[in-house]
Formats: C-alpha cells, structure tokens, sequence
C-alpha cells in the first residue's frame, strides 16, 4: 500500500525542480516511506515539462500531469488529487519555500493523531509587507467567515487523509479554501503545524496582488455554494416568495384603503397615482425573477457538473 503522495503544482519553476525532487527523495528514503510524487504542469512556460520527464526517468515514483494552458494553482491541485493513491495525502508548493523536511512529522499527525487534515503556519516568513500584511487580514476574514481557527490558510504546505481530498471539488481560486470544504463535507478534525518558511532561492512569485480579490469573492461564492449549491431555491425562492408577498401586502392594503375611503365618502386617489403601488409593482416583479432563478438554479444542479473539466495534455 502506498503510504504518501506528493502533489507539487507548478509553473514556471524549472530550475527548482530537480534540487526539489531530489530534496523529497532523501527525506522518503530517510524514513522508508512508499511514495510517489505527482507533478502538475499547470501550462509552464519554460522547460518544467522536459525536466520533469527527465526526473522521471531517474525515479519510477516521480509522475507527472501537464495541462494545455495555465488554469491556475486549484485546477492543478484537483487533477493532482484524483490521481494520487496514497493513503496520506501531502500538496507543496515548487519553488523550495515548503521544506519536505515537514512531511514525516504531517505524516505522524495524520495517522497518529488522527487529524483529517493538517496545515501549515508560516509563523516566521521571509515575505515583504506588501504581501504579509494582505495575507494576515484575509486569514483574518477567514476565521471569521468559517469559524476554522487556522493561521495559515493559504500554506502550500498541507497534509490529509485520502478520503478528504476526494470529496474536494477545486476551481477558481478554491485551493485557499480546502479546509472550509472539508469541514463542511464532515471532516472537521483539522489541525494546524508551524513549519519552516524559506526564502525564494530561484525566480519570482507568480502572483500578484489581484490574488486578494478573487480570494475574497471565492470565499464569497464557496460560503454561497455550501450552503445553498445543492438547494438554490432555498435562496433564491425564500427571498422571491418575500418580496411578491411584500408587493401583494402593499397592493391589498392600497386596495383596501381606496375601497374604504369610497365607502365613507373620503376623498381618495386612484391607486395607479400612488408612489407605494409602484414599489409594490416592483417588488412583486423581483419576486417573481427570484423565484424562476430559483427554479432555474434547480434544474442546472441536477443536470450539470463541468466546473472542474480540465485539458490535460500529457501525463504519466
């Protein structure tokens, strides 16, 4: 049985590549584990590609994934987990800031101490401000939004057990998000291990500061589709159904009032000249697009699943 799989996404990293896998293979070797390391490809540019079939040939556990084009750091996670086979389950980064040195000691926590899922804290990074700073709020946002008390959520350096990482669906820029899936899906044993930051020794940060923003409307859009994917009625059809009875309330009562005043002689306005009646028009138009929305949403979760189809190009 294959103890651990390595899942290493990439782009643009080949000088790091073979100091890396050599790195991985001392530490495996060390501790006698059965392992493979699984290298995604996520549409480099440069030769990772050709160095990884070079590092290939020189270690039967090293395979490797290359997509047609860059889909992003949660496209090459995904496909890297369906693949994998190893009963724990490690992801880090290429670029030599995770240290495999971390992966026993992940690896006892996982089936020692019975954690679902463990990640790393960078307690001490050798990041600027301009991205500390950001990073210290976002986790901020997220403790705050999911209730998982993490330091580090977007730490490459995680590891889990194999049934976790299977119930995990990744697209956009849901990668930060893992422990808020896996949570939700019932694995709520997650535990948390400093670990050694190093500094970048080859090239630059593929990602720039945009990165802040599509995290917190994916973190926007993974609170929505937890609670309400698989129901959007729920939403959209609650909030439908209370904006028509709203519209139906303000138009009864108007009518109500004209009828009245008719009847005792009051002088009165014709419902179409009052500004309420057209609030109540609009709310009842909105309820009503809610509503189908609903509806819609409905159909489109029972009969549609392609969010994560990705083209993969080559693999081994």
């Amino acid at each position: 049985m294959l103890a651990i799989s390595i899942v290493v996404p990439l782009y643009n990293e080949e000088e790091s590549l073979p100091e890396l896998c050599a790195w991985i293979e001392r530490v495996m070797l060390d501790h006698k584990f059965t392992y493979e390391v699984i290298f995604v490809n996520d549409g480099s540019k440069d030769k990772s590609w050709k160095v990884i079939k070079e590092l290939s040939q020189k270690n039967p556990n090293v395979k490797g994934v290359s997509f047609s084009r860059n889909y992003g750091k949660s496209a090459a996670l995904h496909v890297g987990f369906q693949k994998a086979e190893g009963e724990v389950v490690i992801t880090m980064d290429a670029d030599l800031q995770d240290s495999p040195d971390e992966i026993p000691e992940l690896y006892r926590m996982i089936t020692q101490d019975d954690y679902d899922l463990v990640s790393g804290w960078k307690q001490k990074r050798f990041d600027p401000l301009s991205k500390t700073i950001p990073t210290k709020l976002y986790n901020a946002a997220i403790r705050w939004m999911s209730g998982i008390n993490l330091h580090d959520n977007n730490c490459g350096l995680k590891a889990y057990k194999k049934e976790v990482i299977k119930t995990i669906r990744l697209y956009g820029e849901m990668h930060r998000y893992i422990p808020v899936q896996a949570n939700w899906n019932g694995f709520s044993r997650i535990g948390e291990k400093v670990v050694q930051h190093q500094a970048r020794k080859y090239g630059s940060t593929k990602f720039g500061i945009e990165r802040f923003l599509y995290g917190l409307l994916d973190l926007l859009s993974i609170t929505f589709v937890q609670k309400f994917g698989k129901r959007p009625m729920h939403l959209f059809g609650g909030l439908g159904v209370f904006s028509f009875m709203v519209g139906l309330f303000i138009t009864l009562w108007l009518i109500a009032d004209k009828v009245y005043s008719i009847a005792n002689h009051i002088p009165f306005r014709n419902i179409t000249d009052n500004t309420w009646f057209y609030l109540a028009l609009v709310a009842i138009i909105i309820g009503s697009q809610l509503f189908l929305a609903g509806f819609i949403g409905e159909l489109l979760t029972m009969n549609s699943d392609r969010t994560t189809d990705y083209q993969v190009r080559e693999e081994f």
